[in-house]
């Protein structure tokens, strides 16, 4: 584990009196930022976080911070910096209400006393203030989505997306979307969790990112798969139960090939993928983590049909063994191999378009070429996007960052 060197305060300006070893990235004090940590918020970039507070001693700073206070937490009795968003009424349930709010309350962290700034971001954490004499290196799950991508799509079908409230929503995220390209310019160096979202942030801000792909409890599922049974005869799926997600395309195409799907997770949509659902659906909500682990061991194939920007649960499912039938976009064409490209090393099935008829074609093709698919395969494939290569790599890159960075500010400032 990296420990940080007791320097008081900042760097210097002038950084030629320290003795300083630029390729020792263990001298210097750390900051790591995210958005917020709530018992609720248990996605990739939480994940992330985690592991990098395994190998590097950071302090903790965020919007808001409830998880210091849960005793089921990793984060308990951890002292973590946060916001005045801390205190606003139902923070404890997301600050997304606030989002007006957010670009002001990250920038209100006092980060002077750190040399090095990590954030994990995929909305404002990017957006801290630095010096410039301070390293900013940025772990970027995805540039800003509602701002972005899937503006549209977050103003379909909501009251705030028409009438005088849709203007002021359409303005708010205009203003953010300035925001947002202007606070890229505070960071250094970029780090991208795939390909997908590398293009992304070069669309968005026009900046390169190193692609590391982020870690995967790989061992916590290789435990189920030795402890399943054979395949069962139903699909699952698992995620959050919102619009983006296309859950209801899954359920509606189920209902026409009227095989058992299981639907796992909760959220805005949970009411209407339980009304969509006909007989063949089951339909369980939110279940914890042993359950979601033991379904997805037992799956016939997990069907995924989001366009996510990684993609955590495909790489879950195949660690269990499990071959995957997910939509061929972003992140998924990075973690899938297709069975009739890869006929050897197969491990799933990508579909072309977001549609329930697409969604039937796929499964369809599935139970043809099922027999191809080999639990060894979907493992090895797994194993690829293990905790220990993303260790691995993110500290390789943070020591390069830091050689450069401050070898050349010295060389810039003597």
């Amino acid at each position: 584990m990296i420990r940080y060197a007791k320097i008081p305060g900042n760097l210097p300006c002038c950084s030629k009196t320290l003795d300083i070893n630029y390729s020792d990235s263990s001298q210097y004090k750390y900051a790591l930022v995210h958005e917020w940590l709530t018992p609720k918020a248990t996605g990739g970039s939480e994940l992330v976080v985690q592991e990098i507070l395994k190998f590097i001693d950071a302090d903790l700073y965020a919007l808001i911070d409830f998880e210091s206070v849960n005793p089921d937490s990793y984060l308990y009795q951890r002292q973590i910096g946060s916001t005045f968003l801390q205190h606003f009424p139902l923070a404890r349930n997301g600050v997304q209400k606030y989002l007006p709010l957010m670009p002001l309350a990250i920038e209100q962290l006092d980060l002077r006393e750190y040399q090095v700034i990590l954030s994990s971001s995929h909305a404002v954490a990017k957006g801290v203030l630095t010096s410039p004499h301070q390293l900013h290196i940025c772990y970027c799950h995805t540039p800003m989505r509602y701002a972005w991508d899937l503006t549209f799509d977050y103003l379909q079908g909501d009251k705030r997306g028409s009438g005088l409230a849709g203007i002021a929503t359409r303005y708010i995220l205009h203003q953010l979307r300035q925001w947002d390209v202007i606070s890229a310019n505070r960071v250094d160096y970029f780090i991208a969790n795939s390909h997908h979202t590398a293009r992304r942030i070069w669309r968005c801000y026009r900046r390169r990112a190193k692609v590391i792909y982020p870690p995967v409890a790989i061992e916590r599922f290789n435990k189920s798969a030795k402890l399943r049974s054979p395949k069962a005869e139903f699909y699952l799926t698992v995620c959050r139960l919102v619009s983006y997600k296309k859950v209801a395309l899954i359920v509606e195409a189920f209902n026409q090939l009227k095989k058992p799907l299981v639907v796992i997770g909760s959220g805005s949509d949970l009411s209407l993928i339980g009304r969509l659902a006909k007989s063949n659906v089951q339909v369980m909500g939110l279940q914890p983590h042993n359950v979601v682990e033991e379904y997805m061991a037992k799956a016939k194939a997990f069907v995924y049909a989001a366009c996510e920007d990684f993609g955590i649960a495909l790489v879950e499912a195949q660690a269990c063994g499990t071959p995957v039938i997910a939509y061929g976009g972003g992140g998924a064409l990075e973690t899938v191999k297709d069975i009739r490209q890869n006929p050897q090393t197969g491990t799933g099935l990508l579909f072309p378009v977001q549609t329930a008829t697409a969604i039937v074609q796929a499964v369809e093709t599935f139970e043809q070429v099922a027999s191809k698919i080999s639990s060894e395969q979907c493992c090895l494939q797994a194993a690829k996007f293990s905790s220990s290569i993303f260790q691995k790599s993110y500290q390789e890159f943070l020591d390069n960052c830091c050689r450069e960075f401050y070898s050349h500010n010295q060389h810039k400032e003597i």
